[in-house]
Order: structure tokens, then C-alpha cells, then sequence
């Protein structure tokens, strides 16, 4: 027999195997028609279909509902369930937003308008130019495509995009100029980003050092097409030896695939970090933007809205920002159009917000270097 300390319980069991809890409650048997050990994960009591029980008050009762434990049935290992979360769904949302930030039609024009009247903070220039730089899949091409969607108004692939997440599907330097200043869609902006080939986890593998310093100097023709074997220099076709302002980087931004920001190599690491020391040196400020957020987080996936409440994507950013050794205020998430064919109202909000925060700092270049 069997002791059992709790509520004394009346019923009539057709079968009633032990239900086993994690946390000590007391044990109720029910009538069922069905019934399946159960495991509580959260702190209930565990309970059958159809129950039915009638709760007396408490006392010391003798049942012999579940069988006596030998020392061999202690020593057998008990089976246990475990349930299999993602990212997404372990993650849950702040009480408040971590980082202000407003979502309407609004907000919306206001930041194109912001974009469109865009005018260097230096004389001698007429363009920004923005350089992209991160590893191969990170969202480099579609991040300028999905800024051009939102100026042309439809979901459009300017950038051409790969698939492949191992090998670099751009292999030249291209500049795109963001068109849609006036009335017409064509009219160019003063933004200008410049795409390149994605880091690899080593220098033969993609970029080198070389080669992105080279283009942050204004050194390589547009259209260079980067080989590992070939470091741009002075025989390059095309080299520019005494390239002006217009030529050079004015902003680098760093871009992140958030989903595989806790999974890079530790060579990215010092990749990054070298790379930034050297740009630094240059004279050039840099930020970047986290990708992908719809994929680190279910519920920013179904509404982007909520992307400065979710944990998830907030923890994303600090691993971004160890990753680059950067402060997490320089860092903005985004969602760029992938399979989407046509534009919605707040995913332009995000982009337009990042593409704000990084002419802020292409402007601090025209500030420091006007002298």
C-alpha cells in the first residue's frame, strides 16, 4: 500500500496510472475514458479528460491506486517529453519599446522627405556614398533594393540577389544612386550605395582587407570585379591615383544577418574588428543594420511593429554589437523585401529609419573633414 498526503478525492477509476507533476501538488485520480500520464512543465496539476472529483477536506488517506517502487524500478531511467521551442517562440515582448519609435503614413513621408531633400553637409560634394560591407547572405543587395523599392513605390530588385548563403553572388563594385527625389521616379537622390563582394571566414574566400579599404579610398573603378588573386593596385584598370571627396566612402555600413548572428565564425569576429580599426583611421564613421529580424522573432515576423519589444531581437543586437565591437546605438534592425511583391506601410518605416540614422553619419564625415 501506498501513502498519499493531500485533498481526499472520490472516484471510480477504470484505469488510473500515476500522473507525475514537476512541482509538488497534491494527487487527484478522476474517472476518464482516456487517460495518458501527463507532465507538467508550468506548474499545474496534471489532469485527465472527463474528469470527474468531489474535493473533501484534508486528511491522511491509504489508497493502493499506484503500485509499491522497488530500488529496480528507482534505477530505471523514466521517459520524459520535452517539448521543442525555436528562437522565435521562446522569445516574448517587453512591457515597454527598449527604443521610441513611431509607425504611420506620417512617419512615412516624412522620412522619404528627408531622404529625397538630402544634401551633403560639404560644398564639394554632390553625392554619399555608402559602402555595404558583411558577410556572403547577410542582406547587402536586397537592403538597397528594398530602399529603392520604397521610393519606386513597388517591390523591385535593382541589386541583383543571390540565393547561395556560401558563395558571393556580387562580385563587382556597384554604386546605385536611390532615384525618386521629385514627381519623377527616376529623379536621383543624393544617397548613393555601393555594393562589393561579401566577407568571407578567410580573404581567399571573399573581400580581402585590401581590396575595402582600396574602395573606401576611392581607389577602384566602379565595376572592378574583386579577385583574392588580383588585389586592386596601381596596374588595375581603371585605378584611380588621386581620387577626390566624390570618389571616396563618405559612411560603411556593417550588415548583420540576424538569424546567424550567434552562429558566425569566431574569424568574422577579428575580420570585422580589424576592418573597423583600419576605417577609423580613415577617417570614416560606421554603423550597421541587422537583418533578417522577421526571422529572429514569430511575432515581429506577423508585425513588425513590435520589433523594439521583442527580447529576442534585442539580445540579437548585442551579439551584433560584440560581433563588431560597436555600442548597440549604432546598430539599427531592418526587414528587407524578400518574397514579398508588394511594399507595406511600417516595413518602409524601418528601412527609412535606417537609412536616416546612417546619413546622420555620413554627414559627422562632411563635419569632420571640413576643414
Amino acid at each position: 500500500m501506498a501513502f498519499s498526503f493531500g485533498l481526499t478525492t472520490s472516484s471510480e477509476p477504470k484505469s488510473s496510472p500515476a500522473a507525475v507533476s514537476l512541482f509538488a501538488f497534491p494527487a487527484a485520480s478522476s474517472e476518464t475514458k482516456s487517460s495518458t500520464d501527463a507532465v507538467s512543465m508550468l506548474g499545474s496539476p496534471a489532469t485527465s479528460s472527463e474528469t470527474k472529483s468531489t474535493i473533501g477536506p484534508p486528511t491522511l488517506t491509504f489508497t493502493s491506486a499506484a503500485p509499491a517502487v522497488t530500488k529496480s524500478d528507482r534505477n530505471k531511467p523514466k521517459k520524459v517529453t520535452v517539448p521543442q521551442f525555436s528562437l522565435g517562440e521562446l522569445s516574448f515582448l517587453l512591457e515597454n519599446e527598449w527604443r521610441k519609435m513611431e509607425w504611420s503614413k506620417e512617419v512615412r513621408e516624412k522620412l522619404m522627405e528627408s531622404v529625397r531633400t538630402f544634401k551633403p553637409a560639404s560644398e564639394a560634394v554632390t553625392e554619399a556614398r555608402v559602402l555595404l560591407i558583411g558577410p556572403v547572405g547577410a542582406g547587402k543587395s536586397s537592403f538597397i533594393s528594398s530602399v529603392q523599392s520604397v521610393f519606386s513605390g513597388r517591390v523591385i530588385n535593382r541589386a541583383m540577389v543571390g540565393s547561395s548563403s556560401s558563395i558571393s553572388f556580387t562580385k563587382k563594385l556597384r554604386s546605385y544612386n536611390i532615384r525618386g527625389a521629385g514627381e519623377d521616379a527616376d529623379e536621383p537622390t543624393a544617397l548613393v550605395l555601393c555594393d562589393v563582394m561579401g566577407v568571407g571566414e578567410g580573404e581567399s574566400t571573399g573581400l580581402t582587407l585590401h581590396d575595402a579599404l582600396s574602395v573606401i579610398k576611392g581607389h577602384a573603378p566602379e565595376g572592378h570585379q574583386f579577385s583574392p588573386e588580383q588585389p586592386i593596385s596601381a596596374e588595375t584598370v581603371g585605378f584611380v591615383k588621386k581620387p577626390g571627396t566624390n570618389n571616396k566612402v563618405h559612411c560603411v555600413v556593417f550588415v548583420i544577418d540576424g538569424s546567424k548572428v550567434g552562429s558566425y565564425a569566431k574569424s568574422f569576429g577579428a575580420t570585422f574588428q580589424q576592418l573597423r580599426e583600419h576605417i577609423s583611421n580613415l577617417g570614416v564613421h560606421q554603423v550597421a543594420v541587422l537583418t533578417h529580424v522577421d526571422q529572429v522573432c514569430n511575432t515581429t515576423r506577423s508585425d513588425i511593429t513590435m520589433v523594439y519589444r521583442s527580447k529576442a531581437i534585442q539580445q540579437a543586437m548585442v551579439k551584433a554589437g560584440e560581433l563588431l565591437g560597436m555600442a548597440t546605438s549604432y546598430i539599427v534592425p531592418v526587414k528587407n523585401y524578400c518574397s514579398e511583391l508588394d511594399l507595406d506601410e511600417n516595413t518602409d518605416v524601418l528601412l527609412l529609419k535606417a537609412v536616416d540614422h546612417i546619413l546622420q553619419y555620413v554627414n559627422l564625415y562632411f563635419q569632420d573633414n571640413s576643414s
